[in-house]
């Protein structure tokens, strides 16, 4: 079986402000989703949500800026990584994303590669 990491994305939106219950609906919805994967044996790595607060980008010749940039339509939120035989299984899994079935984003499904595969 191979890796691929599934890379979540959404558009910011400011105004979005989900009452708990719906706060809760969501949680619900990615345990629920994870769960399933996980229950096919096919979650190789529960992966992160990542933070905005207090995030730098670091460029050639030491140049630090503060990040991710706000003036980008749509920013990452987090990843897992899934083992499954084929890409094609991996962008299945993707679909039953909440991120995706609830239209509020996206998932990039990419390959988890070794250091000398170029591709």
């Amino acid at each position: 079986m191979k890796e691929f990491v599934l890379i979540f994305r959404t558009t910011p939106n400011p105004d979005f402000k989900p009452s708990a219950e719906q706060q809760q609906e969501m949680m619900t919805s990615w345990m629920n989703w994870m769960g399933s994967i996980a229950a096919q044996n096919k979650l190789a790595s529960n992966g992160s949500r990542l933070g905005i607060a207090n995030s730098k980008v670091v460029k050639s010749r030491n140049v630090v800026t503060d990040g991710p940039y706000t003036e980008i339509k749509e920013f990452i939120n987090g990843f897992i990584i899934v083992r499954t035989n084929t890409v094609d299984e991996a962008v299945e899994i993707a679909k039953e994303c909440p991120m995706v079935t609830g239209g509020g984003g996206s998932v990039e499904v990419r390959a988890a590669v070794a250091p000398e595969d170029n591709s």
